[in-house]
């Protein structure tokens, strides 16, 4: 994202809620991403974990201004469930991997993650009020649908 929007307006709890979970979720797949540069020598992969960590870290950024500028402090832990965030053993897993096995597991874990980032995002919009959130929700689910794509292709030449 080229110019990132600013609070303009309050936010409602499903803004609020949106914000805190967003950001350990985007912390997580900067940090599965991180293991890229290490882990493996497939360009593709090399080129996706890159770009994913350039679009999500200044949204975290971003998100934690918001949360500062609304007066929220407090940061609930990072969790896993049906939001595809990684277990700690996942995780674990994720880092001592390499080559084939690295790319395999990112690939796959990174599939489910941004399917997650896409579902709260659409909740978001659903329910939250601030037009700052809801654009950047769209722009969440715009840009890992089309990372979504790209993984699963990845994948297929991996098979």
């Amino acid at each position: 994202m080229s110019s990132m929007p600013s609070v303009n307006a309050s936010a409602n709890t499903e803004d609020i809620m949106f914000t805190q979970m967003m950001i350990p979720h985007h912390s997580q797949a900067v940090e599965m991403s991180g293991f890229a540069k290490t882990n493996t020598t497939n360009t593709e992969v090399l080129a996706l974990a890159a770009k994913i960590s350039a679009a999500q870290q200044p949204e975290i950024d971003l998100m934690s201004s918001w949360l500062h500028e609304w007066g929220i402090h407090d940061m609930p832990g990072m969790h896993s469930g049906d939001d595809g965030m990684l277990s700690k053993s996942q995780i674990s897993a994720l880092k001592a991997a390499s080559g084939k096995e690295f790319d395999t597991l990112y690939l796959t874990g990174m599939l489910a993650h941004h399917q997650g980032a896409v579902a709260m995002a659409k909740d978001a919009l659903a329910g939250g009020e601030n037009p700052d959130v809801k654009t950047l929700a769209r722009n969440i689910i715009k840009s890992q649908a089309a990372e979504i794509e790209q993984i699963q292709a990845i994948l297929k030449q991996l098979d």
